[in-house]
């Protein structure tokens, strides 16, 4: 090995959650961490793609667990909402309680590391959307694998995003991904751009998926330290791939002609294993000429603190401005 690839050895440490955020913010952090100190997040690992039984078992538990916390928050939105089905895909359509601009449209991509997320939880997230948002939402429940592999999910949210310009003018859309689901935003652009479709009014990419091989510098230094997603999901990306090439810009957007897409926000933490995926999203889409926002919030992990912390109140309140400023 030369003197230009040496690696940096770092010793064993304790990580304490910093007095440079909110209380609140430390007291979800501290919920992450074990008796012993440990993530407990880190306890689970993934089956390995081949094992259909086991990755069947996972999702259903985890999904269930999405549902239950999902049902707590359901009591509280001021939205209705209905499912249909076109082509294949499976849409949850939100309307907000009162009056709204019937013009805009939201199409919400859920996260879940491509494999989890949906059902019950996917409707939630869109009523929730169409409540915080004032609009018309349309939350895609995708198909996942391992029933499921590539490219069917990104076969529904382009169904969807068809369905969705035929009521809508698309200046007046707007995508919202988390996670997983910033991967299917991204992509479905693209290939939206490659069939020569038009681009939607705004991108709103959350800890965006886009890399599915894993490459940046994040996913060695934020190891364990996110608390909330403390391992790489390389099992997750091949079971999602089923054998594609995960570096195809329709599995890793990042790796596409990002040229085009419309105005964009990014949003990250320090302690998020996706921190370079964002990061370097941002700097690809600044490349490609694309007005972009990067939000980068202190000692966040993955998916934010959760709990209505001070942090996650100012992260609603950017995503609100940034959505609202495309009907206004």
């Amino acid at each position: 090995m030369s003197d230009f690839t040496r690696s940096a050895a770092i010793p064993s440490r304790t990580i304490h959650p910093p007095h440079s955020i909110s209380v609140e913010a430390q007291a979800s952090l501290s919920r992450l961490v074990d008796k012993d100190g440990s993530a407990i997040n880190a306890q689970y690992e993934m089956p390995s793609p081949e094992d259909f039984s086991g990755w069947m078992n996972i999702k259903a538990a985890v999904d269930a667990h999405y549902a239950a916390a999902a049902k707590d928050l359901a009591g509280s939105l001021q939205s209705t909402v209905e499912t249909i089905v076109v082509e294949q895909a499976t849409i949850h359509v939100a309307t907000p309680h009162g009056q709204f601009d019937a013009r805009g449209a939201l199409i919400d991509l859920h996260g879940g590391a491509l494999v989890f997320g949906g059902g019950e939880a996917c409707r939630v997230s869109a009523r929730r959307q169409a409540h915080q948002h004032v609009v018309r939402c349309y939350g895609v429940d995708y198909r996942m694998p391992p029933e499921h592999p590539y490219p069917a999910a990104l076969d529904d949210c382009l169904a969807t995003y068809r369905h969705v310009l035929t009521g809508h003018s698309p200046d007046k859309v707007v995508i919202l991904g988390r996670s997983a689901g910033g991967n299917l935003a991204t992509a479905m652009l693209l290939r939206a751009k490659d069939e020569g479709m038009p681009m939607p009014g705004r991108l709103v990419l959350l800890s965006p998926q886009v890399d599915l091989t894993e490459s940046g510098d994040s996913f060695q230094t934020n190891q364990i330290i996110d608390l909330v997603l403390p391992r790489p999901l390389r099992s997750n990306n091949l079971l999602y791939a089923g054998g594609a090439e995960l570096s195809n810009p329709y599995l890793s957007p990042l790796f596409g002609d990002l040229a085009g897409l419309p105005p964009t926000f990014l949003q990250t933490g320090t302690r998020d294993l996706f921190l370079s995926n964002t990061v370097r999203m941002h700097r690809a889409l600044r490349k490609a000429g694309v007005e972009t926002e990067l939000h980068v919030f202190e000692a966040m992990p993955h998916g934010g603190f959760m709990g209505g912390t001070p942090e996650d109140q100012e992260l609603e309140a950017e995503i609100h401005r940034f959505v609202m400023a495309n009907w206004n």
